[in-house]
């Protein structure tokens, strides 16, 4: 790899581990990160350890022994032989890079110059309505006793209130404040607040001094309010940013939605003589055999976007450089899953992954009777094989795509692990949910198994998102009112428009 590739996709300048190696966030993984970076191509973890040696992080021997307790080879590091590579199109590489300090937040606040405070009321000035609001507005009030929100109610009223009235105006201003309605608090020789013979409240003659305190105390309370207020950066200038923000995460939404897309299925894995490839975008698949291999590899060099299980030995099997393309690795993210506290543990294969995930009962074919149509010639059973192997991968991967993560099941085992393959930036089913809040229109989703090649839709049913009662999240019922969990939905699109496949902007 040529020069600093992997610091020019990130958009960073290539760091130095010495800068970076007394950071809270440094650890034998990151640092691992940043040694990679710094010399901008594989390394193995001897030649690492040997760095920390030189950038006095730890003794070669010491640090070696810790990089191996690391987990190293886990995203976005992946090994390759003996060499450690970085995928630098993975984000969480990104979000590594902000945490170690090598690139700037990408919403900065702008600078917090301090704004000029408006002076509060002299104190023989009754309270406002508007001062209580500001003051009280979702504040925690726990402290304050209800003596005191009830009079400064009634001062800011100007007069004497119903109880109801002045415990509806506190429980509008927070939730964490409450007055009863209860008279007998007040109906003490010496309490500032007179209860009049009609029921409402009133402040008692001579609570002059009680009434001051209050007032102080809610204007002591505004000032912190407004002091601090004032030392934040300008909310319109921070509004302005974020937005400017989202309009760039749509931005690259859509570049990635519109990424072209090619998944392999090869045999043999290690010594490819056929290879079949589904185009994404078009919803095409075809074979290579042998001599045609030569044109397989001149088709890849037309997409931006190449998927398979152990990906990268692939390529470098079918003797084809991806150089900076978007590598989709399809197997497992994880060699296996603890079970119990036994430690027994289920190894994970790409036939599990896809028979949890997409609900293909065969998802692959027999190594053996492929290795015999080959042999013998049967290259039609070949090829219809093989392209069932890569439209399982498909479902695979457009299920990661509309999901983020994908499904391990096996017995009572029902686990998400996370698709390597998916940005998260990507759009999803949540943002599809969304999209059909804000058109009112129902999505039509395909429940279950993974949908048909032939016709993807033709088990579709129309599906109304349901905005939860408290919290922002939403949840799909069919039409005769049952509730679709999420994980089991393989395609969705908003009713109505015309989109194949199960993405956004497709």
């Amino acid at each position: 790899m040529a020069g600093n590739h992997w610091c020019e996709i990130l958009g960073i300048v290539p760091p130095r581990l010495e800068a970076v190696k007394n950071r809270p966030e440094a650890s034998s993984y990151s640092l691992l990160l940043v040694a990679l970076l710094e010399r901008g191509e594989p390394m193995t973890l001897p030649e690492v350890a040997l760095r920390f040696e030189q950038a006095g992080i730890a003794p070669r021997e010491q640090a070696l022994a810790s990089l191996k307790k690391s987990r190293p080879a886990r995203a976005p590091v992946y090994r390759d032989g003996e060499q450690y590579h970085l995928d630098p199109h993975d984000h969480d590489l990104d979000l590594w890079a902000f945490r170690l300090g090598l690139r700037p937040p990408k919403v900065q606040a702008p600078p917090a110059a301090p704004r000029p405070v408006a002076p509060l009321p002299a104190p023989e000035v009754r309270l406002s309505v508007a001062e209580l609001e500001e003051a009280w507005k979702n504040a925690s009030l726990g402290a304050w006793s209800q003596q005191r929100l009830a009079l400064a109610v009634l001062d800011a009223a100007g007069g004497p209130m119903l109880p109801a009235e002045v415990e509806l105006f506190v429980r509008a201003q927070s939730q964490w404040a409450y007055v009863s309605q209860d008279s007998a608090k007040f109906r003490r020789h010496d309490s500032p607040i007179e209860v009049l013979a009609d029921g409402r409240w009133a402040i008692a003659a001579g609570a002059d001094a009680a009434v001051a305190t209050v007032r102080e105390a809610v204007r002591v309370r505004l000032a912190e309010l407004r002091g601090r207020a004032a030392l934040r950066p300008d909310p319109a200038a921070m509004d302005a940013r974020r937005r400017a923000y989202e309009q760039e995460r749509k931005e690259h939404d859509a570049m990635l939605a519109g990424q072209s897309r090619a998944l392999l299925a090869a045999f043999p894995p290690a010594a490819p003589r056929a290879v079949a490839m589904v185009d994404v975008g078009r919803h095409t698949v075809e074979t290579f055999i042998d001599g045609e291999l030569a044109t397989l590899r001149a088709r890849l060099s037309d997409y931006e976007v190449i998927g398979a299980i152990d990906v990268r030995a692939l390529l470098r099997a079918l003797d084809f450089d991806p150089q900076s393309r978007r590598l989709a690795e399809l197997g497992p993210p994880q060699k296996s899953i603890t079970l119990n506290r036994r430690g027994r543990s289920l190894k994970l294969t790409p036939t599990l992954l896809v028979q949890g995930t997409c609900r293909i009962a065969r998802p692959f074919g027999d190594p053996a009777k492929l290795a015999g149509y080959l042999a013998s010639g049967q290259l039609g059973k070949l090829k219809a094989r093989l392209e069932a192997d890569a439209k399982s991968l498909y479902a695979l991967h457009e299920y990661g795509r509309l999901h983020g993560p994908v499904r391990v099941r096996w017995g009572f085992l029902d686990e998400h692990l996370p698709a390597p393959w998916v940005h998260w930036d990507e759009p999803k089913l949540y943002d599809l949910k969304q999209a059909a809040l804000e058109k009112d229109q129902p999505l039509e989703v395909v429940v279950g198994s993974a949908p048909g090649w032939e016709n993807p839709w033709s088990r579709a049913q129309r599906a109304r998102v349901v905005r939860e009662e408290r919290g922002y999240g939403s949840y799909l019922v069919d039409d005769d009112g049952l509730q679709i969990f999420d994980d089991d939905v393989q395609a969705a699109r908003v009713a109505g428009e015309e989109v194949d496949l199960p993405r956004i902007g497709r």
